[in-house]
């Protein structure tokens, strides 16, 4: 029987080593040791929690000038002048992107991840509007990763990437645009539900997307952020009533029949706003709709009749019990025993290594595991802009099917929706290489598929074996091959899958002996030569591998 039973008593390895993999993009060592130590509910307060970024905003410096300023362009906000940008949108975009890829890799929490899990949830591209409107946009993204699901999805109708990439900009009492309403519905909060007749979508109907179109008329976007949300503090759309419906909107038998007053002034539209998001969020189906997707994104999935019951019933009791804060809801998810494993006799069967890693914990959690070396944004920028922009965004992310804020479409990206794959379209034939090629990347320092481009950081894996404290004694083979297993790996190998690695790809079929004389004479000589060779093969087999893949 599935269990929402907190797990109790001291996490251990492996399961502090599942929690932290399936919560941040920064997975250590360290981390993991210090959470084996702690329960869940401790190790759960550390994580939950919006650790602060390194840079409040993106950084730009034109790499084609020699001696360039870095140049900032988005704060103090609001009203920045868009004829004062360094540079035209299609380029400072990247840097925005840039910036949110360093800084999701060095987030040692969740809340970049939650902020990616949002984003997914309430989807737009990065050139839906301005850059500065995208920036705004994951700016909202963040400030609700770990708040409020109601009072996010209420403002992300106001917020001006949203405004233009759904349409509701052109929303207007004479010409009705029904597209954000549409997927207001269907996506963002309530969900479809089956079809079972013409028009009607068992939590909806097609009439309620026309009433709800005219709620949402008015709203227009600010392209120069001189309208700034209070409680955000973030740069928002504006109301305009000359072009609402002021008329009464009446909702079907789903939503109770109730009639929302029509607006006749600014004010009363968010009036009106507030008073369609109550009645949406008023039937049970949304908060379930969240909980799934919480589900599938952290958990597994497969839900099934038992994980309907017993996870997501009740995970939906106490969303609305806590006013749809998402925190308590998150906790009670990852602190329980479904979530560890722990809920059946058979401990190995579902949940731990159960998805296929996305390239973003594919190729995160193995730069923050091998503490690769990152460059100051500021002082080595060009080498910054090369990691994030060409090495992650187009190379790591982009040609593994994760095209980072430009999604296919407002659902999303397929793997995390789309049934019955869903993570398991991670990895196919047209993501394989890019996958393969992580391993040569870091280890070469060479961008794939270029011509021979620096990737602006390289892992030095010798230096890397004999520091970083991750491996216990480097002079004997076994215990290197156990040492980073025990890490990488989601679940321990047998014995036929060790010696594989250990006696075949490591060793290269040579005596134990053979590595700890080459690794004494690396000691002694500090030429790392040989024992490069070793290591290397034995971290691109671990990488290669597929329970590398999963986690």
């Amino acid at each position: 029987m599935a269990s929402l039973s907190p797990l109790t008593g001291a996490l251990g390895h492996r399961r502090a080593a599942h929690l932290l993999r399936r919560t941040s993009y920064h997975f250590s060592k360290q981390k993991v040791d210090q959470m084996a130590t702690q329960n869940a509910d401790t190790a759960l307060n550390a994580l939950l929690q919006l650790v602060p970024v390194k840079l409040d905003q993106p950084i730009y410096k034109d790499l084609q000038t020699q001696g360039a300023v870095v140049e900032t362009w988005l704060l103090p906000l609001p009203g920045t002048a868009q004829a004062d940008l360094p540079a035209e949108d299609f380029v400072l975009r990247r840097w925005i992107m840039s910036w949110w890829c360093n800084e999701a890799l060095q987030d040692t929490g969740i809340g970049h991840k939650m902020t990616f899990f949002f984003h997914q949830f309430f989807q737009t591209t990065a050139n839906s509007a301005r850059n500065s409107n995208f920036f705004d946009y994951l700016q909202l993204l963040r400030w609700g990763a770990l708040g409020n699901f109601k009072k996010l999805a209420y403002k992300m109708v106001t917020d001006n990437n949203m405004l233009l990439y759904l349409n509701n900009t052109q929303n207007n009492k004479n010409n009705p645009n029904e597209n954000f309403a549409r997927e207001f519905l269907e996506l963002f909060t309530i969900g479809k539900g089956p079809q079972i007749a013409p028009g009607d979508y068992t939590n909806y109907t097609e009439d309620d997307i026309v009433q709800a179109a005219k709620v949402f008329t008015g709203f227009r976007t600010r392209i120069n952020r001189d309208v700034v949300d209070q409680e955000t503090g973030i740069p928002r759309g504006a109301t305009q009533i000359n072009q609402h419906v002021t008329t009464n909107k009446t909702f079907s038998s789903k939503f109770n029949n109730t009639v929302i007053s029509g607006a006749s002034t600014d004010n009363g539209m968010w009036v009106e706003l507030q008073a369609f998001v109550d009645m949406v969020f008023a039937q049970p189906e949304t908060a379930k709709n969240l909980c799934r997707r919480l589900y599938r994104f952290f958990v597994s999935r497969n839900i099934t009749p038992e994980i309907e019951n017993d996870i997501i019933v009740p995970l939906s009791t106490s969303l609305i019990s806590n006013n749809f804060e998402v925190k308590p809801v998150l906790k009670q998810l990852l602190s329980s025993q479904h979530f560890f494993d722990a809920d059946d006799s058979n401990n190995v069967d579902e949940v731990i290594g159960g998805m296929i890693k996305s390239p973003l914990e594919l190729n995160y959690q193995t730069m923050s595991f091998f503490n690769m070396p990152l460059p100051d944004p500021m002082a080595n920028t060009a080498a910054y802009f090369q990691i994030f922009e060409r090495g992650m965004l187009q190379r790591a992310f982009g040609t593994a099917n994760l095209p980072l804020f430009f999604a296919p479409d407002v659902a999303g990206y397929p793997a995390y929706y789309q049934e019955p794959d869903f993570s398991h379209q991670w990895f196919n034939s047209s993501t394989i290489i890019a996958r393969y090629k992580m391993g040569e990347m870091f280890l070469t320092g060479i961008l794939t598929n270029t011509n021979n481009q620096p990737l602006g950081t390289k892992l030095n894996i010798a230096n890397w074996v004999k520091n970083s404290g991750v491996i216990s004694n480097p002079l004997d083979s076994q215990v290197v091959v156990e040492d980073l297993l025990k890490y990488l790996l989601p679940e321990e190998v047998d014995t036929d899958r060790f010696n594989y690695f250990h006696i075949q790809v490591f060793l290269d079929n040579l005596p134990p002996s053979d590595w700890t004389y080459e690794w004494e004479n690396y000691l002694t000589t500090n030429d790392p030569t040989e024992v490069t060779l070793a290591l290397e093969r034995l971290i691109k087999a671990i990488l290669y591998s597929p329970e590398y893949q999963t986690f």
